[in-house]
């Protein structure tokens, strides 16, 4: 079985003068590009790389929408009660979002008692002390005397502020359970823990790159790879003509090439070398050496970067065929 890539079919149609479009007209354009074009013979993915495939693209959606949601429910806090940002620690925290909930604005606030509020917030975190808890009531109090929005004067702010504080819950509910599934799945596929031995690929980006990736044998170049994730240089020349700018195709997986772009970032940045310690190091030796040489060359920040990633497809791909892990030794 062949599959035929969508751009090449759809040229294909389009280099005819004639503008036909019938099922027969269709089948002589495939069966010429069969003769004409040097293709190859689909090779079946194993499902479980597919199902790792689906995990992390339904949390990569999930996230996405989650984001979204954050802001609108910040846009309505801003208007409702502002002040209650620099209470908490993290806007988003379990805790916080159900403070918020059972005291929605700054007159819900100024009711109730310090007591109130505290045995509220020890109920709903337990972990913490009570006295932590009395703290935060008191800041409570304090944000809510300087709130500038003395009432609320449209109660659908009210009833949208906690429409969005239970959908963020529950996102976040979702992306838990999508993690650990996530996880289970990827510990159990060889090449994960290779992609994960290189410095700066985490486990989500690692489960991301073999899910997107697949079986390694699929490619028979690095090349291939390359042009896979779309980082692959496009070319523009005519006559004695010859691009010097070229950007690179995006023709391949968005996801991977995305994936790529934040493994590197995290590679090449510097970190300590223990907590005891001042002296800073790079997560990723050769890497960084790589990006300080095209730099050092002229090359913008994202042509350096982007150079990084090419070189890093070709480390994962010598790295799975030869099913060996990464050796960061400069």
């Amino acid at each position: 079985m062949i599959i035929i890539n969508p751009l090449i079919s759809y040229k294909a149609k389009s280099s005819s003068l004639r503008k036909v479009k019938t099922d027969a007209i269709d089948a002589y354009h495939l069966c010429e590009l069969f003769y004409k074009e040097d293709l190859e013979p689909y090779k079946k993915r194993g499902v479980q790389l597919l199902n790792l495939r689906n995990l992390t693209r339904q949390h990569e959606n999930i996230t996405n929408i989650l984001i979204q949601t954050k802001l609108q429910f910040q846009a309505i806090l801003e208007q409702v009660f502002p002040e209650y940002r620099g209470v908490f620690g993290d806007l988003y925290s379990v805790v916080t979002l159900l403070t918020l909930s059972e005291f929605p604005s700054s007159e819900d606030i100024l009711e109730a008692s310090v007591e109130t509020i505290a045995d509220k917030i020890a109920q709903l975190c337990k972990s913490r002390s009570y006295r932590w808890a009395n703290e935060k009531a008191i800041q409570l109090k304090a944000a809510a005397n300087r709130n500038p929005f003395e009432k609320t004067l449209y109660q659908s702010h009210i009833l949208s502020l906690g429409m969005y504080i239970n959908i963020i819950l529950q996102y976040k509910e979702h992306l838990s359970k999508l993690e650990s599934e996530i996880d289970a799945l990827a510990k159990e596929v060889e090449e994960y823990n290779i992609i994960k031995s290189i410095p700066g690929i985490g486990e989500k980006i690692a489960a991301t790159i073999i899910s997107e990736i697949g079986e390694i044998d699929r490619f028979t170049d690095p090349k291939k790879l390359v042009a896979f994730a779309g980082v692959d240089p496009s070319v523009f020349e005519s006559g004695k003509f010859t691009a010097t700018k070229n950007r690179i195709t995006k023709r391949g997986s968005s996801r991977l090439r995305h994936a790529l772009y934040m493994a590197v970032r995290c590679a090449i940045r510097d970190c300590r070398k223990s907590k005891t310690s001042d002296e800073i190091i790079p997560r990723n030796k050769k890497l960084r050496k790589f990006y300080d040489k095209k730099r050092e060359e002229g090359k913008p920040f994202k042509v350096a970067v982007i150079a990084c990633v090419n070189k890093l497809l070709h480390w994962i791909f010598t790295l799975l065929k030869n099913k060996t892990t990464f050796q960061d030794i400069a």
